[in-house]
């Protein structure tokens, strides 16, 4: 182990113990890679309280220790019925606390390894509360910057609520060598911009929160890898699939919330916590209410229970009465005379249903329950009509959600029905589920969208603008889901077009270095164009001007033209040959240039006799002219 790790107490190493005179050190709950947590007592308010005891390696940080402090005060301002309350925070020698709100229970993390996927509705359920939660906390002015299943406490009574708002910020300050192998972020949660470039707003959160509802319906994470380093080029690379790709039967509406949530491009994420709510909570009204999370044997339990305490199957009530025979008007002779009619009705009608019974039972109407081939290949349909006398007819193929491709969907008769003995069974073959791909709509226009969408039994759905440098404004760019996505018919497909080039306004860039107002605006999507001019005033490689100025909207790719000083303009050295010395150092002043004076011990002439440059070379001003004299 590495000295960081030798730095980590053990479990349960403070409890009995008493933190800063008032926190009784009841139990170990947990330890992670920046504090363990213990059940506490607040002696002083004889209140329960998880107490987070920071390492002794980050204690000793002090630039550490001043941010923790810091930020755990503005978390202590932050109150909302999800968010896990902070009390107070301080430190007793090498112990650096933090005291928040206790919440018996356990973490989402805990959840998952216990249930393994969630259904879409008790995903939907869990991720509500953190949502709203985020949306107040950037309300205030807060980003978590570690969304991630360990951070979401769900309480024994149902309540959900998120921890440790503020310390990932505390930690970004601390020194490396003593924060080795925590990560700042665990990285299967991070969003790309900080991964690139350390920058995380309230769209990071909403990327993390997205990970964790993909995670709670599939079961596992977008993205793995052999190393950090792997997972976290994938986030930056690579775009979140939608759940339903892990785990068939999932929406489309819920798949929507995933992938929105996760755009690589924050600007093309939910651009707050509150947008995304409206969303889940719009989903949720149209799903089932979601199952309760009970173990199995509860469920046997319920289910017995169930059964023992049905009430018996209620007995028909017994027919009405019927009405007293009246008297015929006939006369006795007639109703005499209708006795042999009526027994010849009866002996017919016993025969009839001798006959009837012997046609079904023996005779040629004779019947046989269907056999259950719903699921089998044609084949073995086949064999199994076979073995019970009947034979087997295809009539036709459809669609199936639930029965695979090649495979008996339908029959007629039904399962179970009567079919004339050495008969046949007419059945209907499965194609698989209904499915089609989205096609291509780059550089469509409208008109040829709507045409190509519909004609692959799909919808449009939204259209929304985007800028592209290739794409022109008005055509379509790409959809979503992406083209090539096989999906259900019907399905909304969103049509992103293109704005055109994305509009730039130029930066000031006078008095710049060449090299860095080339970068900056390369990087800025535009092509650079360099002129270079002499100046008196501007120092060599600076930019004189820009062109357009400074200010102006371009498109990107447009040309923009850096003037770049050369320095000065270049001087003649005057002939000073023979000039007295005085005269000369005056005509070299006039000129910008430096004069330098070598004489003996005795000079009688006073007179250049040698200089350095010679007349007629072209030097910068402000150059150095060596003159003898003699």
């Amino acid at each position: 182990m590495g000295d960081t790790d030798q730095q980590v107490p053990p479990a349960g190493g403070l409890v009995g113990a008493t933190i800063d005179g008032r926190y009784r050190i009841e139990r170990f709950l947990a330890r992670g890679g920046m504090a363990t947590v213990y059940e506490a007592v607040d002696l002083r308010l004889d209140r329960v309280v998880a107490l987070k005891v920071m390492h002794p390696h980050l204690a000793h940080d002090q630039a550490f220790v001043t941010r923790f402090q810091r930020e755990a005060k503005s978390a202590a301002r932050l109150t909302h019925p999800h968010v896990v309350a902070v009390y107070d925070q301080g430190s007793d020698g090498e112990h650096v606390y933090l005291a928040m709100e206790y919440v018996p229970g356990r973490t989402l993390r805990d959840i998952l390894r216990e249930f393994g996927p969630l259904t879409p509705e008790q995903a939907l359920v869990l991720i509500d509360p953190v949502l709203e939660a985020l949306a107040a906390a950037h309300a205030a002015g807060f980003v978590h910057r570690d969304i991630k299943p360990e951070n979401v406490l769900i309480s024994d009574d149902g309540r959900v609520k998120v921890a440790d708002f503020g310390l990932a910020r505390a930690m970004e300050s601390s020194d490396q060598s003593l924060t080795h192998g925590v990560i700042i972020g665990t990285v299967a949660y991070l969003s790309p911009e900080q991964v690139e470039r350390g920058e995380a707003d309230g769209r990071s959160d909403i990327y993390a929160a997205g990970i964790c509802l993909f995670e709670m319906i599939t079961g596992q994470l977008p993205f793995s890898g052999e190393s950090p380093l792997s997972i976290a080029y994938q986030h930056v690379h690579t775009d979140v699939p939608a759940p339903s790709s892990v785990r068939a039967g999932i929406s489309p509406e819920v798949d929507a919330i995933v992938v929105t949530a996760t755009r690589r491009d924050p600007a093309a994420r939910y651009q707050g916590a509150g947008d995304a709510l409206i969303d889940v909570r719009r989903i949720r009204g149209a799903l089932p209410p979601p199952r309760p999370f009970v173990d199995v044997r509860d469920t046997l339990v319920v289910e017995r229970e169930t059964l023992d305490r049905s009430p018996p199957a209620q007995q028909s009530p017994p027919s009405p009465t019927a009405p007293p025979m009246q008297p015929a008007p006939a006369s006795p002779r007639r109703r005499r005379s209708r006795g042999p009619l009526i027994a010849v009705a009866l002996i017919l009608a016993v025969l009839g249903a001798a006959v009837s019974a012997w046609w079904l039972a023996a005779g040629p109407g004779r019947t046989v329950p269907t056999p259950d081939v719903l699921g089998q290949t044609v084949a073995e349909a086949t064999a199994t009509l076979t073995a019970a006398g009947l034979s087997l007819e295809v009539g036709g193929e459809e669609f199936s959600e639930t029965v695979p491709a090649d495979a008996i969907v339908r029959t007629d008769p039904a399962p179970g029905d009567g079919v004339r003995e050495g008969g046949t069974v007419v059945a209907s073959v499965s194609k698989g589920p209904e499915r089609y791909e989205v096609p291509s709509v780059d550089g469509l226009t409208s008109a040829q969208v709507q045409e190509a969408i519909g004609g692959a039994n799909l919808a449009v759905g939204s259209v929304r603008e985007e800028y592209d440098d290739t794409v022109p404004a008005g055509d379509a760019v790409t959809t979503d889901p992406k083209p090539g996505s096989v999906v259900r018919p019907g399905t909304k497909v969103d049509v992103i077009v293109s704005k055109g080039p994305r509009p730039v306004t130029l930066p000031d860039l006078e008095g710049k270095r060449s090299a860095a107002a080339t970068a900056t605006l390369k990087g800025a999507g535009l092509v650079v164009e360099m002129r270079q001019r002499f100046s008196d005033t501007v120092k060599d490689g600076l930019v004189i001007s820009v062109r357009p100025a400074a200010g102006t909207v371009v498109d990107s790719g447009s040309t923009v033209t850096l003037v770049v000083s050369k320095g000065p303009p270049p001087v003649k050295v005057p002939n000073l040959i023979d000039m007295p010395r005085d005269r000369a150092v005056t005509a070299l002043r006039k000129l910008g240039l430096r004069p330098k004076v070598v004489e003996g011990d005795f000079s009688p002439l006073n007179r250049v006799i040698s200089q350095s440059p010679g007349a007629g070379e072209s030097i910068p001003r402000g150059s150095t002219v060596t003159i003898r004299i003699i």
